[in-house]
């Protein structure tokens, strides 16, 4: 097979904040033989990033998108402005196959190169991307059309996979599956430490822990609205919410509603390494996620980091949570729609302290068994070269 480089297009990378830019970082910078350039937005503290981390080229592009769609003239400049200084990296750095980051918008600049210039390419889908785009005629022809011509889709999870299927006709045969991981040095078992749950505010207090960007999907509003009746019954307990984003004002007006202000804490965005001391000492962790509008959680690595550090979890019974864990053994999945149900499993598993200590000793080993980045990345330099094959077939039929 011809020797090959490959570009990654992605807009959100680090130091962006978000799960698909870890899972990239993750991915392409333990890959061997420097074949892989990543093409990713501008933005505060990049050029820091990116000097700090020269082993894996990064190109920085001017690609911010407030509107996937392609009927607003901004959104044509942004396609074709993207598809030409895309083309003309590629020539620049010798890569012949794209990776592009989302089904939408990186998909599309795939899709326009393709019939420009007949570039192949895969597309990365998370779930939530393909999920919203159902709901929308523009997007979906969008959508579509990115699917028809791509070599290959990756899914974050087997559920993102059954949608890919179910949703939109896609062939099983050009779907891989590349679950996130965690990283099992990082993410740890330490010993309960009163000095740092004294410096988070969590003294004497029995701590529920989220992490994520606060909207709607993530389900923060949910654990709030379950919080009476656990306080009812835990009266120290502290629901910890570590993350930013535009469902904070009415997270805020909510506790102030239900009159929780001694019991909620809003940490906003916290260093790397003040969210692992979170996760280590907290009591127990909740993704309380649901379905809005198609917008799903395609997977949920911050369940992984939280098992790793020794934590039983809770996830919302919608999209991919479930694989993340080990239902009953290392975590619960709940209907996040219903609060109450949310906090009947909390009430259960706080009300049985032995319970809760044996999930999390069983939960470190079960991540870290299969969900190590090392692993991960390795699984991916299959996946990787069957893309690589697929691509050099589709050159050779064109």
């Amino acid at each position: 097979m011809p020797d090959t480089r490959t570009l990654l297009l992605t807009e959100i990378f680090p130091p962006a904040v978000g799960g698909s830019g870890r899972l990239f970082w993750e991915l392409y910078s333990r890959q061997q033989g420097g074949s892989y350039h990543i093409a990713t937005a501008e933005g505060p503290g990049a050029a820091e990033h990116d000097a700090a981390h020269t082993p894996l080229p990064i190109h920085r592009l001017p690609m911010r998108l407030q509107d996937r769609g392609i009927r607003s003239i901004a959104g044509m400049k942004y396609y074709f402005g993207s598809a030409l200084r895309v083309r003309k990296l590629m020539l620049q750095t010798g890569c012949d196959v794209l990776h592009c980051g989302r089904n939408l918008p990186e998909g599309f600049v795939g899709y326009l190169l393709h019939k420009l210039h007949g570039v192949p390419y895969a597309f990365y889908t998370h779930g939530e991307d393909i999920g919203v785009s159902r709901f929308s005629r523009e997007l979906a022809w969008m959508t579509r059309r990115v699917m028809k011509h791509a070599v290959a889709a990756i899914a974050n999870s087997y559920n993102t996979r059954r949608c890919l299927i179910d949703d939109w006709n896609y062939p099983a045969e050009r779907i891989h599956v590349i679950q996130p991981g965690m990283d099992a040095g990082r993410f740890a078992v330490v010993p309960r430490d009163e000095r740092v749950r004294n410096d988070l505010g969590w003294a004497g207090r029995t701590v529920i822990l989220t992490v994520g960007r606060l909207q709607a999907r993530k389900g923060q509003d949910r654990l709030i609205r379950a919080l009476p009746r656990v306080r009812a019954a835990v009266p120290n307990v502290l629901y910890a919410i570590v993350g930013t984003g535009v469902e904070e004002a009415a997270l805020r007006a909510l506790v102030d509603a239900e009159g929780l202000r001694d019991c909620v804490a809003f940490h906003g965005g916290l260093s790397d390494n003040t969210v692992t001391l979170a996760y280590q000492q907290c009591d127990l962790f909740a993704l309380p996620n649901r379905t809005i509008g198609g917008d799903i959680e395609g997977f949920g690595m911050v369940l992984l980091e939280a098992q790793a550090c020794g934590k039983p979890v809770v996830a919302g019974a919608s999209g991919g949570t479930a694989e993340t864990m080990e239902p009953g053994r290392t975590g619960r999945v709940v209907n996040c729609d219903s609060h109450e149900l949310l906090a009947d499993v909390l009430l259960e598993l706080l009300g049985h302290p032995a319970e809760l200590a044996a999930m999390g000793a069983r939960a470190r080993p079960w991540v870290e068994g299969q969900f190590d980045w090392t692993q991960r990345a390795a699984h991916a330099a299959e996946v990787f070269a069957a893309i690589r094959t697929a691509a050099v077939r589709s050159a050779s039929r064109s």
